[in-house]
């Protein structure tokens, strides 16, 4: 039987890609495996009639890849993207009672990521599962993506998950894309997206800066190492680290103010005019967005892993590493302090007097954080948790390898075409209506030069910039 294995890769100097392709030939058999370097990546089998139609098939996928800057390689030799994972401990909560802990949804695996808005719910954990929960519990649908999850971030209408594997997924639609590739010697630590641009906080202290091109912008170092705080807002990016928080214009031109926190920082919160950094001397420190200005103190009992605030920061809610969940006034006093009952928190959220949590044991975690439920729970009333399970035929969504073709365009359908500017391919407009200079944010791995799409719909984002909103389909 003949049998041959074709490996490649494209490692590019500047960061902008770091993958593999594999190509393996047996008999009729043509296998396809690609990826990031390093990783196992995903694969694709097909059959045809003959030996010779599986060879000529096999050599013209190795032919465009070629083309595209892909040469032979040996694998192993290129060491595969740095991926660190926070070291975490969790003692039990020395709580004199436990939070009234409404539901409870087990997704196997620790999770970092939590994202809740008006609609529902989003959890990802270091599996790479993402699951989408309705407020009252019910599990709504699943995502499988092909590293684990550092984080979820919202930009408006868009919802992304971060993962080990340097991709930012796109899980707007049903069909999940990468829509962010980043360097591959950038040991992510944490994102924030706002307006489309990307800013990732990395284990050596740097801010990485990517535009909704996928390009990098700028970067910066900040005095500190190990920066798992990273959010933006319209006039700074705060960048928090071991040595504090240091803020910096939002175009990365100058450094605003630097302001040393009572230890390490490992969660950071914002609020309009202020951002918040929970830190592994077991405080919550809030800083003045305008200069850095320590406004106030939450003390914890161990370290704490996560904060959250209700609007505006009327309370401030903190995790840390003993199970425990925390809840301050404004001004720094504790309020109370009662026990998970499940793990210590990772990541929180606050929404319409409830507590949002991740965990330690990959459960997200819903709290009735109103008062009386709070007070019930100290006098040692707690509801009984409704332990969520997921439904036998949850709809599975994996990032799209492939594009589907149509011959023509529905009636709702928008056309979209790439093409060759300045050396780097761009997707703009062509349907009557839209504005045909501005880009649109689209996959990189399904661009080709002069290829057309159709896509469901499209919506204007703040900077001049369209992003897909539904299936895209290539227009042959």
């Amino acid at each position: 039987m003949s049998e041959s294995t074709t490996y490649l890769e494209l490692s590019q100097e500047d960061g902008g890609a770091h993958k593999f392709y594999e190509v393996s030939v047996s008999g009729t058999q043509v296998a396809v495996r690609y990826g990031r370097i390093g990783a196992s990546g995903q694969s694709q089998c097909s059959t045809f009639p003959t030996v010779e139609k599986a060879q000529a098939a096999a050599a013209k996928k190795i032919g465009e890849k070629v083309r595209k800057g892909y040469a032979p390689a040996v694998q192993g030799q290129r060491a595969a993207r740095p991926v660190t994972r926070r070291q975490v401990t969790s003692a039990p909560s020395t709580a004199r009672a436990v939070a009234p802990v409404l539901w409870r949804f087990r997704t196997g695996s620790a999770a970092f990521g939590i994202h809740v808005d008006a609609d529902r719910c989003w959890v990802g954990n270091q599996n790479g599962d993402v699951h989408t929960l309705g407020h009252d519990g019910e599990v709504l649908a699943r995502y499988q993506l092909p590293a684990g999850v550092k984080c979820l971030v919202a930009d408006d209408f868009w919802i992304y998950a971060g993962c080990d594997d340097g991709s930012v997924y796109d899980l707007s639609s049903k069909l999940p894309f990468a829509a962010y590739d980043i360097a591959p010697d950038v040991d992510i630590f944490w994102l924030d997206i706002h307006e489309g641009v990307l800013h990732v906080a990395d284990r050596d202290g740097g801010l990485t800066v990517i535009d909704h091109e996928d390009e990098y912008q700028w970067s910066r170092r900040s005095s500190g190492s190990a920066a798992w705080m990273v959010r933006r807002d319209d006039r700074a990016v705060h960048h928090g680290h071991s040595r504090g928080v240091t803020a910096y214009a939002a175009d990365g031109s100058r450094e605003l103010w630097h302001t040393p926190t009572r230890g390490a920082v490992l969660f950071g919160w914002q609020e309009d005019a202020s951002v918040y950094a929970g830190t592994d001397r077991r405080v919550v420190q809030r800083l003045a967005k305008k200069d850095g200005a320590i406004e106030a103190t939450y003390a914890c009992d161990t370290v704490v892993y996560s904060c959250a605030t209700a609007p505006g920061g009327r309370y401030v809610f903190a995790g840390d590493s003993a199970s425990s969940v925390y809840c301050f006034a404004a001004d720094g006093t504790r309020l109370w302090k009662l026990g998970t009952g499940g793990g210590s928190a990772l990541s929180m959220q606050y929404l319409d007097e409830k507590l949002y949590m991740v965990t330690t044991d990959g459960s997200l975690v819903c709290v009735d954080a109103s008062e009386t439920a709070v007070a019930a729970a100290r006098a040692g009333t707690v509801p009984v948790a409704r332990d969520v399970k997921s439904a036998a035929a949850l709809p599975t969504y994996t990032p799209s390898t492939t594009v589907q073709t149509v011959t023509a365009t529905a009636a709702s359908g928008i056309v979209v075409e790439c093409v060759q500017e300045s050396g780097r391919l761009r997707v703009h407009v062509v349907s009557d209506g839209f504005e045909p200079s501005w880009n649109v944010q689209f996959p990189r791995h399904i661009r080709r030069p002069g290829a057309r799409y159709v896509v469901d719909g499209l919506a204007p984002a703040s900077g001049g910039f369209y992003r897909v909103r539904g299936e895209i389909r290539q227009l042959v």
